[in-house]
């Protein structure tokens, strides 16, 4: 059972995300992400202009006279949302977290995708993939996706529902389970790791999907050795890295000492934010990090959007829409 705060929330989210897929999102979702190919509509006469090559030879050679095959976008997409639940996830400067953050984006994705007829998956994970729920169609499959993310971290969240074998294939069940363990590593398979591992996160996402897809991979992107294999999924895949960031990790105002805890290793540090030097470094040092970590993404052929948790997160959504939809039209 879901603890009442839990459902609420999700009706809160799916409220206000839902307004803004239909007043604003759902239209630039339709013109950048497009269907798997051409899907063949119907025979019609041929009209002067139609191009020859769409001539359906047989078709004319049996009722003597020109006719062209029509074809349509295949619409249906698969999106799934790899969303990193790490410990990391859970700082905030302002008034909600990264991970908050993440739930709305999260949101507004799975609505609009599910507005547009499409299918939506999730992959929850840190040291490795914690939860996955198959790609699906349907308002309430689009709820169970937010609710999952939602509640992923919370002391009072219920265990995560194994997936029922009976509700697939026998051979799907047995290569999840499969994955699953192997992406988790040494020791429990349903007990991941504390530090983030997107290397693992992405080599289930490139193993269990078995056609195309839109993947978004939403994180602080806190993490190494992950370029190789993203390189690789994004070969198959349109992959959109989204990194969550909060403009404290961007440097320090003056607080005096202060006691520093690494969410994810637990190693603390004493630190004089008084110190201008100190100051000055951090924000090089967080500067430096950002550009090189867009710069590697790009380099690995994968859009970037960056998320200030402290600022709303539909305007970086619409201007990544924006840049895409350009882009394509060049």
């Amino acid at each position: 059972m879901l603890p009442s705060e839990i459902v609420q929330q999700v009706k809160r989210i799916q409220f206000h995300t839902g307004r803004q897929v239909s007043d604003v999102l759902a239209g630039a979702y339709l013109s950048v992400f497009k269907g798997r190919g051409m899907e063949f509509e119907e025979v019609r006469p041929y009209v002067p202009g139609d191009d020859v090559r769409t001539i359906d030879w047989n078709v004319t050679a049996r009722v003597g006279e020109p006719y062209v095959k029509r074809y349509v976008e295949e619409r249906e997409l698969t999106v799934l949302l790899l969303v990193d639940i790490s410990p990391s996830l859970d700082f905030g400067s302002a008034r909600r977290s990264k991970r908050e953050a993440a739930v709305e984006l999260s949101a507004l994705l799975a609505f609009s995708a599910i507005y547009n007829n499409d299918k939506i998956g999730l992959l929850l994970f840190h040291g490795a993939a914690e939860e996955f729920i198959p790609p699906r169609k349907g308002q309430k499959h689009a709820l169970r996706v937010v609710r999952e993310v939602l509640a992923r971290g919370r002391e009072d969240a219920p265990a995560p529902q194994p997936l029922n074998p009976w509700h697939l294939p026998r051979a799907i069940w047995r290569r999840f389970r499969r994955l699953r363990a192997e992406t988790a590593g040494a020791g429990d398979p349903g007990t991941p790791e504390r530090a983030t591992s997107i290397a693992k996160a992405l080599d289930f996402c490139r193993r269990v999907l078995p056609r195309r897809a839109v993947v978004f991979l939403i994180s602080d992107f806190i993490d190494e050795g992950y370029l190789p294999i993203l390189r690789s999924t994004s070969r198959r895949h349109d992959v959109v890295a989204v990194q969550i960031t909060d403009q404290r990790e961007l440097g320090f105002e003056h607080a005096g000492l202060i006691a520093l805890e690494d969410a994810e290793s637990g190693r603390q540090r004493l630190v004089d934010t008084r110190s201008p030097a100190f100051r000055a470094e951090l924000e090089a040092l967080a500067g430096r990090r950002l550009g090189e970590l867009e710069r590697d993404l790009r380099v690995a052929g994968v859009d970037v959007i960056r998320v200030d948790a402290t600022q709303p997160v539909i305007e970086p959504l619409l201007a990544f829409f924006r840049m895409r939809e350009r882009r394509r039209r060049r």
